[in-house]
């Protein structure tokens, strides 16, 4: 890493997730007796900043909690994490998001998420961190606050000439102003499918979909695949670049550790290749424990993980 630390701004949700652990999912009418229960700190947007604190960045949260104690629970989470939440509202009208999460004994897992004071986000929000903005390496954006907030912070950044790497998390189709002024998406299998309308099943169809969206304005496309890894798409190249092979206890935040790792390889000036090598990595250990914050690496232990396996 250069002297410099990298600069990012997320912009994005605040969730408290409560978490039930379970040999099998319910279906339909099912109830199903779990083994163990768990409260912690998430949202894709908090998850993404934790991570890119945890591996050096210098990371301003914007966002909103309700006054309770989940919202004191989540900007306390992130200030242990070193990052700054001086732009994380406190909203005396509503209440904080929730996320109620059901793990199987596999790992994976179904997700509920409550929004309420995400869905409070304003453009006022993001004009109010506009001085950080403008010193931004780079802006990483979800969908877990209203999309216009979301693709006013992108034009935004578009316009200052700040980087945007937009997680199109959950899924939902978007405007094309938002898609002109990012520079890097990264969906997942679910979510590129729903970007372009149609069912997605081999490697070659999820390529012609990034091609798709880059016509749509991104530079690059990034589809994290799951244990299949993430495939890197530009108008003059395709690269593979495999999962590392893990136990999976919980992949509750894996998506949103590669983000943060990505965001923060990008911002030092890593090529693209190394940076999903990263990225990568940052996904394999957030998988190897339980809850979604609690999860994500420090940077020494990502280092030490991509040593072991280069030593291999």
């Amino acid at each position: 890493m250069g002297q410099e630390k990298p600069r990012i701004i997320v912009i994005g949700s605040l969730v408290f997730d409560l978490v039930a652990r379970t040999p099998k999912r319910p279906v339909k009418g099912e109830t199903v007796i779990g083994s163990d229960f768990g409260m912690f700190p998430g949202g894709k947007g908090a998850n993404q900043a934790v991570q890119a604190a945890r591996l050096g960045a210098i990371v301003h949260m914007v966002g909103r909690v309700g006054a309770d104690y989940f919202g004191t629970s989540l900007r306390q989470s992130l200030n242990e994490s070193g990052v700054n939440t001086e732009h994380v509202r406190v909203d005396q009208a509503t209440t904080t998001a929730v996320g109620c999460i059901v793990v199987d004994a596999e790992g994976d897992n179904s997700i509920v998420v409550v929004p309420q004071a995400n869905m409070r986000c304003t453009k006022a929000d993001v004009d109010e961190a506009a001085e950080l903005l403008a010193q931004a390496d780079i802006l990483l954006l979800q969908l877990e606050i209203p999309l216009p907030v979301v693709e006013y912070a992108a034009v935004k950044a578009k316009e200052l000439g700040v980087r945007v790497l937009l997680n199109p998390a959950p899924a939902q189709t978007l405007p094309g102003n938002l898609l002109q002024s990012v520079d890097l998406i990264t969906p997942n299998e679910k979510e590129i499918s729903l970007l372009v309308g149609r069912d997605l099943q081999s490697d070659d169809d999820f390529r012609a979909a990034a091609r798709e969206l880059i016509r749509s304005g991104p530079a690059t496309v990034i589809v994290t695949l799951g244990d299949k890894g993430a495939l890197l798409v530009e108008n003059d190249r395709t690269i593979a670049v495999p999962a590392w092979p893990v136990s999976a206890v919980d992949t509750t935040a894996a998506g949103d550790a590669f983000t943060g790792g990505l965001a923060v390889a990008l911002a030092e000036g890593q090529p693209l290749t190394a940076a999903m090598r990263f990225a990568s990595a940052a996904g394999a250990l957030a998988v190897t424990k339980k809850g979604a914050q609690p999860s994500l690496p420090e940077r020494r232990e990502l280092e030490s993980f991509l040593r072991q396996r280069d030593s291999q």
